[in-house]
Parts: C-alpha cells; sequence; structure tokens
C-alpha cells in the first residue's frame, strides 16, 4: 500500500455523489447510492475477494477466507457508502495539498479558509499530504476514508499471503447518516463474532460507547385571524414555540457540552401562526440522564397546555439507537486487540466516547459487538473537511495488524 495507491482510491470514491434524504422511505434512501455500492461490488470481485454479494437494499458484503490451518475467531470491518445532507456532496473537486506548511489553505473554489488558528487539529499534520475540499461542498471523508482503508486492506492481504489472518468479512451500507445504516444489515448472513466500524475521526480514536439518542417533534399549534381583528383570537403558534426553546437548559446544546455531557439539539424549526414544528434531538450516554432529558421535554409540553389550558403543544419522541458500551464490554478483549494494534504501530490510542452513534452502536444491539476506529478525517458534514493521507494510511495498517493479532491469538 502506499500514498498514491490510498489517494486514487479515496477520490475514486469521493467523486460519486452518495447523499442520502432522511424524507424517503427506501432503502437506499436515494437511487444515486447504488453507483458506488455497485463499484464496490464490481472492485471487490476483481480483487478475488470470496462471497461477494450485493442485496436487494444495496448492502454490500464479502470475504476474505482464512490462511491459517488453526481456528480463530470471524472479525468483520465496516463503513458505510451514504454521505450526509447536511451539506452538499455533489460535484466535490478534492484539493491536494502536498507537504502541507502549517498555515492556512484557502478553498479555492470558495472565499473561506482552511485554518490552524481556528481548526487546531490542523497543527499536527504539518509536512503531511492533506486532502480538503474547495470550499463549495462537504469531503464526504465520512464515511469513504473508512472504506479506502477497508478495499485497500483487502487488497494488500490477497497479494500478500505471507501476512497470516483469519477469515475476516467486510461490509459497506447505505443510510448510516439518517440513522438507518444498520436497520436491514444481515447480522446472520455476515457471520462475524465481532466487528469494527472505520468510521471515527482523527487518528489514534478508539471508542466503544456512544451517545443513547432520540429525535422529538414538538408541534405548536396557534390560531390565524386577519391581523387587524386579532385581538383576544389569534394565537400566534411561532411566540409560543420561542417560550419553549427558551424553557430548555440554555447550555445544554452542542456547542456548550463536551466529553461525556449531553444536550438538547433543536436542529431544524419550520414555522406559521398557525402550526410550528420543532425538530430536536436529545443526546445523553448515561442512560438515566437520557431518560431524564425525554421526560424533561415530555413535561414542559404538559405545563405549557396546562398554563394555556388547551393543547397547543404535542411531542413525539423516538428513540433511534443506544449506548454500545453495554454490549461490547463483557467482550472488551476486542477493544484491547484494536488498542494493541495502534500501539503496535506507533500511534497514541485515543480512547473517548463518541458524541455521535455509528452503525456499530445499533448492531451491538442487533449481536455483532462492534467499536469504532479512526477513519482519519476531521470537519466531517462541511466545507471545512479535511483527511490526510497519512491517516488513512495509518487506519490501514491498523486493520491488517488486527487481523494479524487475531491469528497469532490461537
Amino acid at each position: 500500500m502506499n500514498k498514491q495507491e490510498i489517494t486514487d482510491r479515496f477520490i475514486s470514491y469521493i467523486t460519486i455523489d452518495t447523499e442520502s434524504d432522511p424524507a424517503s422511505d427506501t432503502t437506499p434512501s436515494t437511487s444515486k447510492q447504488w453507483d458506488l455500492a455497485r463499484k464496490l461490488h464490481a472492485e471487490l470481485l476483481e480483487m478475488g475477494m470470496s462471497d461477494v454479494s450485493i442485496d436487494e437494499n444495496a448492502y454490500v458484503m464479502a470475504t476474505l477466507p482464512s490462511n491459517v490451518s488453526h481456528e480463530t475467531p470471524t472479525i468483520g470491518f465496516i463503513s458505510h457508502f451514504d454521505s450526509t445532507p447536511d451539506f452538499t456532496g455533489k460535484n466535490i473537486k478534492p484539493q491536494i495539498i502536498e507537504d502541507y506548511d502549517g498555515g492556512d489553505i484557502p478553498l479555492k473554489g470558495s472565499d473561506l479558509i482552511l485554518s490552524p488558528d481556528y481548526f487546531e487539529d490542523l497543527k499536527q499534520y504539518k509536512g503531511q499530504t492533506i486532502i480538503t475540499t474547495d470550499g463549495t461542498t462537504l469531503l464526504a471523508a465520512d464515511d469513504k476514508a473508512g472504506i479506502t482503508e477497508i478495499m485497500t486492506a483487502m487488497k494488500h492481504l490477497l497479494e500478500n499471503p505471507e501476512v497470516k489472518h483469519g477469515t475476516i468479512k467486510v461490509g459497506f451500507t447505505p443510510d448510516e447518516e439518517i440513522g438507518r445504516g444498520a436497520h436491514k444489515f444481515d447480522v446472520a448472513k455476515f457471520g462475524a463474532d465481532w466487528a469494527y466500524t472505520m468510521d471515527g475521526s482523527q487518528i489514534g480514536e478508539l471508542e466503544f460507547e456512544n451517545f443513547n439518542a432520540a429525535g422529538a417533534v414538538v408541534t405548536i399549534h396557534g390560531k390565524i385571524v386577519h391581523p387587524g381583528y386579532a385581538k383576544g383570537k389569534m394565537i400566534n403558534s411561532m411566540y409560543i414555540a420561542q417560550e419553549f426553546i427558551d424553557s430548555l437548559p440554555r447550555m445544554e446544546t452542542p456547542e456548550h457540552t463536551e466529553d461525556y455531557q449531553g444536550f438538547f439539539h433543536l436542529h431544524n424549526m419550520k414555522g406559521a401562526v398557525e402550526k410550528t414544528e420543532l425538530h430536536y434531538i436529545i443526546r445523553d450516554h448515561d442512560a438515566e440522564h437520557f431518560a431524564a432529558r425525554k421526560l424533561v421535554m415530555e413535561q414542559l409540553v404538559a405545563d405549557m397546555n396546562a398554563q394555556y389550558e388547551r393543547e397547543v403543544a404535542t411531542i413525539v419522541i423516538t428513540d433511534q439507537y443506544f449506548n454500545m458500551r453495554e454490549k461490547v464490554e463483557p467482550v472488551m478483549h476486542i477493544v484491547d486487540l484494536a488498542e494493541q494494534a495502534m500501539k503496535d504501530l506507533g500511534i497514541m490510542p485515543l480512547i473517548k466516547p463518541i458524541r455521535g452513534g455509528t452503525d456499530g452502536s445499533q448492531l451491538s444491539y442487533m449481536g455483532l459487538p462492534c467499536p469504532n476506529i479512526f477513519a482519519g478525517g476531521h470537519n466531517f458534514h462541511g466545507p471545512y473537511e479535511y483527511v490526510p493521507v497519512e491517516s488513512m494510511m495509518k487506519a490501514t495498517q491498523v486493520i491488517v495488524r488486527i487481523a494479524e493479532l487475531v491469528a497469532l491469538e490461537n
């Protein structure tokens, strides 16, 4: 494996638009995701993987058979091929900065600047090769960096049979960015004892706990009357919605929290006099705190209805995923393996909670324990996204080293 191979493969993936759509009820949620799914399927066949399949929902799976005579656990590596609908991923024009000098990087398609003065993590990549956006799109390193690493690692193992490994499964999923990546994942067909999602951020990240997550839609009902004759009759739902927003703890929002701190996040709102909808996500690592946050929102709605002496507000809360820690802790050796692989490669493991979720959180509850490993990118879901090529190379090496360690264990 080399820098040019990884760079070329990564760019071949990110230039395929795979944005998912939360409003769609199909799987995949957008037909364009099939373009990359089919490409991956063809590449897996071409490189010589076994049991290569693509199902009716675009889930791609393949097997690398063991090349040792003794029994080993079957492990898996998983990434998603959709990109977020939060920011456009259409017509990505990547910039490749060789031997990064540590300074500002102008994003040439816009007037934006990727600066280490604001994005301090950039400083650790001085002298490396960095791939950025041109400022008009995201980069889709989330999670096409992960796909690049898995594909490159499998090719390396196929071409270097002296590297010993047990049976390895790979899987690529649609719609992770809209919370559905694991919904139709066939765990039994995949057939792994455990797996790793290659879906983390900076080099060294290793994560086995994530947020408990729920979505909440608060609907405020008003009354529309001609404004010239509205006194005592009009009820403006947008003002009531403002009261609801202001009633939640202002400092318990994403921009004011870190590490294990949970939050309420108003990510979308749509309003008129007669009706306003507030779309929230609720996040907390602690199960009891998570339950309490949902109760707070329900109680606020009840209090508001009592205050107005009518049902001015309703709320629907939908659980999305749960903290994988409960399912991973009984098999912590799978985290220890990944940590050892990083140390063997001179990478400092950064073991920390995910402030979000991955396919792995849902898969862990479906019977496939699935910690998360760094894919190397930064500033996901926006125009400042970038990935150092050296980080993708290291992630690829981690996959190979985990495979070696599993074969050595038995």
